[in-house]
């Protein structure tokens, strides 16, 4: 799914250089769960944003699906990371005064689903993270662990090959993340792949596999024969945080 050789970022800050990321060289399989570990300034988000098609390597090769999209010009990497990649970040990035569900068909909006394919594929996104029940909910209505869902459904709305994810419990309290994670092991159990970066070891323990960075450079590669399993799964009932408050379509 994902082949890296020699893949390196370098930044010009004035007339200084800054290797971001150097020599990576990995494997990543069809339907494996990963976790990227590391210190600030270690690398791996600068290694998530060129996994992601976000941003292009100074050196080196990346093969994504069997394409080798170093090559690919700035059209054809937008066509990818709409059609084969999810994202999921730290601070969700849904818009304030749009719905869940309208949320949720943004990606295929930009991919010309039409619109009754672009609402049903939606809906069953939604009701995919346990939240068939709160699609019309605006992000303020919801808590924060149930706007990660709804980032989630987002990200897998298109059917991407694989879900990237940015530090997606570091806005949660413990049993949000808890049912953060749950759902990403059942969307891995169910075959998709996932790469995710945090710097807890706890949530990293989730995968069952950990790459670990330091000042750009992959220093281990752990496998987690045992990975943790979240509980708390996708309950529709109230969270703590949102008890009281009034559904507004």
């Amino acid at each position: 799914m994902i082949r890296t050789c020699g893949l390196g970022k370098i930044y010009s800050q004035g007339v200084h250089p800054v290797a971001a990321l150097t020599g990576v060289t990995l494997h990543i399989p069809p339907g494996q769960f990963v976790a990227v570990m590391g210190p600030s300034g270690s690398g791996k988000s600068t290694l998530m944003n060129l996994l992601g098609c976000l941003d292009t390597p100074t050196s080196g090769t990346y093969m994504l699906d069997g394409v080798d999209v170093t090559r690919l010009g700035d059209v054809e990497l937008a066509a990818v990371r709409n059609r084969k990649i999810g994202f999921v970040f730290q601070a969700f990035n849904l818009l304030p005064r749009m719905s869940a569900v309208r949320n949720v068909e943004l990606p295929m909006l930009y991919a010309g689903v039409p619109p009754r394919e672009r609402r049903e594929r939606a809906l069953k996104a939604l009701e995919m993270v346990g939240l068939a029940d709160r699609v019309h909910h605006r992000p303020s209505q919801l808590s924060g662990g149930q706007v990660q869902r709804v980032a989630i459904a987002r990200a897998m709305v298109n059917n991407p090959v694989i879900l990237l994810a940015d530090e997606p419990t570091g806005n949660l309290d413990t049993r949000s993340g808890r049912e953060v994670m749950a759902i990403f092991q059942e969307l891995n159990r169910k075959g998709t792949t996932v790469v995710l970066v945090t710097h807890e070891r706890d949530i990293a323990l989730h995968a069952s596999r950990i790459l670990h960075f330091i000042d750009g450079r992959l220093v281990g590669d752990e496998k987690n024969g045992n990975p943790v399993q979240a509980a708390g799964g996708t309950g529709t009932g109230p969270h703590p945080d949102c008890r009281g408050e009034v559904a507004v379509p």
